[in-house]
Protein backbone atom coordinates (compact mmCIF):
# COMPACT_ATOMS: atom_id res chain seq x y z
CA UNK A 1 0.00 0.00 0.00
CA UNK A 2 1.33 3.44 -0.98
CA UNK A 3 1.86 5.99 1.80
CA UNK A 4 1.31 9.59 0.65
CA UNK A 5 4.38 11.70 1.44
CA UNK A 6 4.85 15.45 1.77
CA UNK A 7 8.09 17.21 2.70
CA UNK A 8 7.86 20.89 3.61
CA UNK A 9 11.15 22.82 3.73
CA UNK A 10 11.65 26.16 5.47
CA UNK A 11 13.99 27.69 2.91
CA UNK A 12 15.81 26.91 -0.34
CA UNK A 13 17.22 23.39 0.06
CA UNK A 14 20.89 22.54 -0.02
CA UNK A 15 22.47 19.39 -1.42
CA UNK A 16 21.90 17.28 1.70
CA UNK A 17 18.24 18.24 1.82
CA UNK A 18 17.83 17.43 -1.87
CA UNK A 19 19.39 14.00 -1.26
CA UNK A 20 17.00 13.44 1.64
CA UNK A 21 13.90 14.26 -0.40
CA UNK A 22 14.99 12.16 -3.37
CA UNK A 23 15.82 9.28 -1.04
CA UNK A 24 12.14 9.05 -0.09
CA UNK A 25 11.06 8.44 -3.68
CA UNK A 26 11.14 5.23 -5.71
CA UNK A 27 13.07 6.90 -8.53
CA UNK A 28 15.01 10.00 -9.51
CA UNK A 29 12.63 11.81 -11.85
CA UNK A 30 12.02 15.26 -10.40
CA UNK A 31 9.44 17.74 -11.68
CA UNK A 32 10.19 21.34 -10.69
CA UNK A 33 7.19 23.67 -10.49
CA UNK A 34 8.15 27.35 -10.46
CA UNK A 35 4.70 28.94 -10.67
CA UNK A 36 5.15 30.98 -7.49
CA UNK A 37 8.20 32.79 -8.92
CA UNK A 38 6.50 33.44 -12.27
CA UNK A 39 8.63 30.71 -13.86
CA UNK A 40 11.88 32.51 -12.97
CA UNK A 41 14.50 30.84 -15.19
CA UNK A 42 17.24 31.69 -12.70
CA UNK A 43 15.49 29.78 -9.94
CA UNK A 44 14.84 26.81 -12.21
CA UNK A 45 18.54 26.80 -13.16
CA UNK A 46 19.48 26.85 -9.47
CA UNK A 47 17.29 23.78 -8.86
CA UNK A 48 18.86 21.99 -11.82
CA UNK A 49 22.32 22.78 -10.46
CA UNK A 50 21.27 21.59 -7.01
CA UNK A 51 20.03 18.27 -8.40
CA UNK A 52 22.89 17.69 -10.84
CA UNK A 53 23.97 14.07 -10.57
CA UNK A 54 21.09 13.31 -8.19
CA UNK A 55 17.99 13.52 -10.37
CA UNK A 56 16.65 14.03 -13.85
CA UNK A 57 14.92 17.42 -13.65
CA UNK A 58 11.97 18.53 -15.78
CA UNK A 59 10.51 22.03 -15.58
CA UNK A 60 6.75 22.48 -15.48
CA UNK A 61 5.68 25.95 -16.62
CA UNK A 62 2.29 27.62 -16.90
CA UNK A 63 3.77 30.65 -18.65
CA UNK A 64 1.14 30.68 -21.43
CA UNK A 65 -0.76 27.46 -20.87
CA UNK A 66 -0.01 24.11 -19.26
CA UNK A 67 1.68 21.50 -21.43
CA UNK A 68 -0.47 18.80 -23.04
CA UNK A 69 -0.79 15.64 -20.99
CA UNK A 70 -0.38 17.48 -17.69
CA UNK A 71 -1.73 14.63 -15.56
CA UNK A 72 0.49 12.04 -17.25
CA UNK A 73 3.50 14.34 -16.89
CA UNK A 74 3.02 14.66 -13.13
CA UNK A 75 2.27 11.00 -12.52
CA UNK A 76 5.31 10.07 -14.57
CA UNK A 77 7.63 11.66 -12.00
CA UNK A 78 8.81 10.48 -8.60
CA UNK A 79 9.06 13.88 -6.90
CA UNK A 80 7.23 17.15 -7.45
CA UNK A 81 9.29 20.04 -6.05
CA UNK A 82 7.49 23.38 -5.69
CA UNK A 83 9.54 26.56 -5.44
CA UNK A 84 9.11 29.73 -3.43
CA UNK A 85 7.42 32.97 -4.38
CA UNK A 86 3.84 34.22 -4.31
CA UNK A 87 1.67 31.48 -2.79
CA UNK A 88 -1.69 33.10 -3.52
CA UNK A 89 -0.92 33.68 -7.20
CA UNK A 90 0.45 30.16 -7.55
CA UNK A 91 -2.67 28.54 -6.10
CA UNK A 92 -4.93 30.62 -8.34
CA UNK A 93 -3.07 29.51 -11.48
CA UNK A 94 -3.09 25.88 -10.37
CA UNK A 95 -6.82 25.87 -9.75
CA UNK A 96 -7.66 27.45 -13.10
CA UNK A 97 -5.90 24.57 -14.84
CA UNK A 98 -7.00 21.79 -12.48
CA UNK A 99 -3.45 21.22 -11.32
CA UNK A 100 -4.55 21.14 -7.68
CA UNK A 101 -6.59 18.00 -8.31
CA UNK A 102 -3.76 16.40 -10.24
CA UNK A 103 -1.48 16.99 -7.25
CA UNK A 104 -4.03 15.33 -4.96
CA UNK A 105 -4.05 12.29 -7.21
CA UNK A 106 -0.26 12.22 -7.37
CA UNK A 107 -0.09 12.40 -3.56
CA UNK A 108 -2.44 9.44 -3.24
CA UNK A 109 -0.45 7.50 -5.86
CA UNK A 110 2.85 7.88 -4.00
CA UNK A 111 4.54 10.75 -5.81
CA UNK A 112 6.57 12.62 -3.18
CA UNK A 113 5.32 16.21 -2.91
CA UNK A 114 7.90 18.67 -1.62
CA UNK A 115 8.76 22.34 -1.67
CA UNK A 116 10.17 25.30 0.18
CA UNK A 117 8.56 28.56 1.29
CA UNK A 118 5.43 28.85 -0.90
CA UNK A 119 6.10 25.21 -1.75
CA UNK A 120 5.87 24.38 1.95
CA UNK A 121 2.76 26.44 2.76
CA UNK A 122 0.66 25.21 -0.16
CA UNK A 123 0.09 21.68 1.16
CA UNK A 124 -1.58 22.91 4.38
CA UNK A 125 -5.01 24.39 5.06
CA UNK A 126 -3.50 27.76 5.95
CA UNK A 127 -0.20 29.59 6.09
CA UNK A 128 1.69 32.81 6.76
CA UNK A 129 2.61 34.50 3.50
CA UNK A 130 4.01 37.67 1.96
CA UNK A 131 1.78 37.16 -1.09
CA UNK A 132 -0.11 40.36 -0.28
CA UNK A 133 2.84 42.51 0.78
CA UNK A 134 5.95 42.53 2.99
CA UNK A 135 3.92 42.96 6.18
CA UNK A 136 2.93 39.23 6.10
CA UNK A 137 -0.60 37.93 6.48
CA UNK A 138 -2.50 34.77 7.22
CA UNK A 139 -4.00 32.92 4.27
CA UNK A 140 -6.62 30.17 4.65
CA UNK A 141 -6.62 28.98 1.06
CA UNK A 142 -4.12 26.12 0.90
CA UNK A 143 -4.67 22.76 -0.77
CA UNK A 144 -5.52 21.18 2.58
CA UNK A 145 -3.63 17.92 2.09
CA UNK A 146 -2.22 18.55 5.55
CA UNK A 147 -4.22 19.91 8.49
CA UNK A 148 -3.58 23.21 10.22
CA UNK A 149 -1.21 25.97 9.20
CA UNK A 150 2.45 26.40 8.28
CA UNK A 151 5.10 29.11 8.43
CA UNK A 152 8.48 28.91 6.63
CA UNK A 153 11.61 31.04 7.22
CA UNK A 154 11.02 31.00 10.98
CA UNK A 155 14.61 31.97 11.73
CA UNK A 156 15.37 33.58 8.39
CA UNK A 157 12.98 36.55 8.34
CA UNK A 158 12.53 38.85 11.30
CA UNK A 159 8.74 39.18 11.14
CA UNK A 160 7.86 35.52 10.67
CA UNK A 161 7.92 34.41 14.31
CA UNK A 162 6.01 37.35 15.87
CA UNK A 163 3.40 37.49 13.08
CA UNK A 164 2.72 33.75 13.15
CA UNK A 165 2.46 33.64 16.93
CA UNK A 166 0.12 36.64 16.94
CA UNK A 167 -2.10 35.18 14.24
CA UNK A 168 -2.40 31.83 16.01
CA UNK A 169 -3.05 33.58 19.30
CA UNK A 170 -5.92 35.45 17.64
CA UNK A 171 -7.57 32.28 16.32
CA UNK A 172 -5.60 31.35 13.19
CA UNK A 173 -5.21 27.55 12.87
CA UNK A 174 -2.37 26.13 14.95
CA UNK A 175 0.42 24.47 13.03
CA UNK A 176 4.09 24.06 12.35
CA UNK A 177 6.92 26.50 11.68
CA UNK A 178 10.25 25.62 10.10
CA UNK A 179 13.63 27.31 10.23
CA UNK A 180 15.27 27.78 6.84
CA UNK A 181 17.46 24.67 7.03
CA UNK A 182 14.75 22.41 8.47
CA UNK A 183 12.15 20.19 6.84
CA UNK A 184 9.08 18.32 8.05
CA UNK A 185 8.14 14.93 6.59
CA UNK A 186 4.54 13.77 6.67
CA UNK A 187 3.26 10.27 6.01
CA UNK A 188 -0.36 10.74 5.10
CA UNK A 189 -1.36 13.57 7.44
CA UNK A 190 0.93 12.52 10.31
CA UNK A 191 4.19 14.31 11.08
CA UNK A 192 6.94 11.67 11.01
CA UNK A 193 10.09 13.68 11.65
CA UNK A 194 11.89 16.98 11.46
CA UNK A 195 15.26 16.98 9.74
CA UNK A 196 17.84 19.73 9.24
CA UNK A 197 20.82 20.07 6.95
CA UNK A 198 22.50 22.53 9.32
CA UNK A 199 21.44 24.53 12.39
CA UNK A 200 17.66 24.76 12.43
CA UNK A 201 14.56 23.21 13.95
CA UNK A 202 10.84 22.80 13.69
CA UNK A 203 8.28 24.36 15.98
CA UNK A 204 4.72 23.50 16.98
CA UNK A 205 2.82 26.75 17.35
CA UNK A 206 -0.51 26.97 19.16
CA UNK A 207 -2.47 29.55 21.11
CA UNK A 208 -0.45 28.45 24.15
CA UNK A 209 2.88 29.35 22.54
CA UNK A 210 5.56 27.49 20.64
CA UNK A 211 7.28 24.16 21.27
CA UNK A 212 10.63 23.32 19.67
CA UNK A 213 10.85 20.02 17.79
CA UNK A 214 14.43 18.78 17.78
CA UNK A 215 15.56 17.78 14.29
CA UNK A 216 17.53 14.83 13.05
CA UNK A 217 20.66 16.29 11.53
CA UNK A 218 21.28 15.08 8.00
CA UNK A 219 24.77 13.74 7.38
Amino acid sequence: MVTPTVVGIGGFPDRRMAEYVLGLAPGRRLLFVGTASMEDPGLAAAVEELAEGLAEVTRLEFRVSPPPGLRELVLGHDVVLVGGGNTANMLAVWRVHGFDEILREAWREGVVLAGWSAGMICWFEAGVTDSFGPQLAGMRDGLGLLPGSACPHYDGEELRRPVYRRLVGEGFPAGIALDDAAAARYAGTELVEIVASRAGAGWRVSADGEERIEPRLLS
